[in-house]
């Protein structure tokens, strides 16, 4: 193995027991967004990983289901079917969804693989190639709510304004619950204004910035969120890390932590009515230290950088690992974010010297992984979310609007 390689797993390992302090004691965890499959753009889930991956974090239930797959066509009947074998294999861990596509006989497809054992539906707008005031809509939200089964819908990147379409289907089909993935961040504050305090409509907690998690949560109510790591693009210890430190800065407490972990993701999954919602919690104006922004800024530029498959030729690692040389009574912190860059910038100057496309694909997944939990860190550790003596985070110091 790469000594750079070694080393970003040794320092990533090192996360999982700071993830266990911050977790409430006893606590269920269940995942509302996974894929398995062989995606067109190059990424891969296997379930072997996936179940490994839930053994290693306690996560007990998953929805699940395929990706963009190059056997797409017609209708996900292939990829579909695959879904459903991986989850009779995995005795109830894994709950699958139907994946459609509007232009390939939707509607049959669904009720398929709904009659063979399939839990909710999957829609992808993006990447099917279709908008929300799409008339196709209608029959797919009528037969979720003959089978009672929840829809989850992309609501990342990608997308353009999708709220005002989202609410009257909602309006026209109550009984249908619906899950909008990645926190909604393709037009947030319109899917607030629509949703927030709607009972039945849920948003997960799948996205790379905490930034956009802190600004989401103080918009839609406690019980409307659940916990995704949207693997395989999102990864261990930092999807569990980002969803907890974010909710805890926000105000969560300890009931509201494990309802989003678990309890309402649990709720959709039984078929039980949704929790009442409350008001948001949280804050719109964000303080914390100085050097702390200017490290997430710059890792914020590495990421881009990274993500498209590029050297570090701005250097802007080096000014954030500049950066944690600072001492403003935020040493450990800073200290522990520069171990990260450390490895995560040696990993990134030796991805050109692995040979194996495959092992240099993981270890820029690795790199990835060190610059995000760094990147939580920076957000997350100036807010106040200092451990109490249960090893559970206490109140945040999150400044409150004037």
């Amino acid at each position: 193995m790469h000594a750079a390689v070694e080393r970003g797993l040794e320092v990533s390992s090192l996360w999982d027991a700071e993830l266990r302090k911050e977790l409430p004691v006893g606590v269920e965890v269940f995942d509302a967004h996974t894929h398995l499959g062989d995606d067109i753009d190059g990424m891969k889930g296997r379930s072997e990983e996936l179940l490994g991956i839930m053994d290693r974090y306690d996560v007990s239930r998953a929805f699940m289901f395929c990706m963009d797959e190059p056997d797409r066509h017609p209708s996900f009947s292939a990829a579909n079917d695959r879904t459903l074998a991986a989850a009779e294999r995995s005795q109830g861990r894994l709950i699958p969804f139907v994946r459609l596509d509007l232009a390939e006989s939707p509607i049959e497809e669904a009720r398929r693989c709904l009659e063979r054992g399939a839990r909710g539906i999957k829609l992808h707008p993006r990447a099917q190639r279709f908008l929300l005031d799409d008339k196709r809509l209608a029959p797919v939200f009528e037969i979720a709510s003959e089978y009672r089964v929840p829809i989850l819908i992309h609501g990342g990147r990608g997308l353009p304004p999708i709220a005002d379409d989202l609410g009257r289907l909602v309006e026209a089909y109550p009984e249908t619950q619906l899950v909008i993935a990645h926190a909604g961040i393709a037009d947030l504050a319109r899917l607030a204004d629509n949703f927030a305090g709607k009972a039945g409509v849920f948003f997960d907690t799948s996205v790379w910035s905490p930034v956009d998690l802190l600004d989401f949560y103080r918009q839609i109510s406690p019980e409307q969120v659940v916990y995704a790591s949207d693997y395989p693009y999102g990864q261990q210890p930092s999807s569990l890390l980002i969803a907890l430190r974010t909710a805890r800065a926000a105000g969560f407490g300890d009931a509201e932590v494990r309802a989003m972990l678990a309890g309402s993701a649990n709720r959709i999954a039984d078929g039980e009515p949704p929790l009442e919602p409350t008001a948001p919690r949280g804050s719109d104006v964000l303080s914390q230290p100085m050097v702390f922004a200017r490290i997430h800024g710059y890792l914020s530029m590495a990421t881009s950088l990274l993500w498209l498959r590029q050297p570090d030729t701005f250097g802007v690692l080096g000014l954030a690992l500049n950066a944690c040389e600072e001492r403003s009574g935020q040493a450990e912190e800073l200290e522990r974010m520069r171990e990260m860059l450390v490895a995560a910038r040696d990993l990134w100057q030796s991805l050109p010297d692995i040979d194996d496309e495959t092992e240099r694909l993981r270890a820029g997944r690795l790199t990835f992984k060190l610059l995000h939990l760094a990147d939580i860190v920076a957000v997350t550790g100036g807010l106040g979310i200092a451990p109490d003596g249960n090893g559970r985070p206490g109140p945040p110091r999150v400044r409150a609007a004037s």
